[in-house]
């Protein structure tokens, strides 16, 4: 049972995709103007992600390890595909807000890597619940990240105005704002893990 909980919970701090291992980056800066858009983007890299491990895992012991790049990218492909029009037929407002982001998902690197890293060496459970945590580890850093940018950037928290009156600083919007901001969260995670070592 403790070998499934680290599983699930490594990506939220341990191995969190965007603060520890560094990739992802760029729907995380793209996207992070809004908690809605960061919402939206953690359900649909955590389907994909999920899903394409879970196959991976499967398939695995077929695949020829020299075209096994080429088949996940694939199978990855196909789960974003299914997002995309899914997203486009019942989420169309999300679906453009998001705009070429999600077909972005399939190079992702969090999803790739997960595939190649992770899922190509292990069973289905492990793989799935390795998904859900990068999942949330990704959706996470989005969400804190999108909600500090939203309030400082627009004087908004979804949609509503927080401080009648207050003039936003515009700066946070644009991505100058997304990579102090990220920056000031490296930071802190930084000095969080530096404090539990000593």
């Amino acid at each position: 049972m403790k070998q499934y909980w680290e599983e699930l919970t490594k990506g939220i701090w341990k191995k969190n995709p965007i603060l520890i291992i560094g990739i992802g980056m760029c729907p995380t800066l793209a996207v992070s103007t809004s908690i809605s858009n960061a919402l939206w983007m953690t359900l649909a890299a955590t389907i994909v992600l999920v899903c394409s491990n879970i196959l991976v895992s499967m398939v695995k012991s077929i695949v020829p390890g020299h075209i096994r790049i080429p088949i996940f990218i694939t199978i990855i492909a196909a789960f974003v595909t299914i997002v995309e029009l899914t997203l486009n037929a019942f989420q169309p407002a999300v679906y453009q807000a998001l705009g070429i982001f999600i077909p972005l998902i399939v190079v992702n690197c969090i999803i790739l890597g997960r595939a190649e890293e992770f899922a190509n060496k292990n069973g289905i459970i492990f793989s799935a619940l390795d998904g859900i945590g990068m999942g949330l580890g990704f959706g996470l850093t989005l969400t804190v990240l999108a909600m500090i940018r939203e309030i400082l950037g627009a004087n908004k928290l979804f949609g509503l105005t927080l401080i009648p009156g207050m003039e936003p600083s515009s700066a946070m919007i644009i991505a100058p704002g997304a990579f102090f901001t990220l920056a000031f969260m490296l930071c802190g995670m930084n000095y969080i893990n530096s404090r539990k070592k000593e």
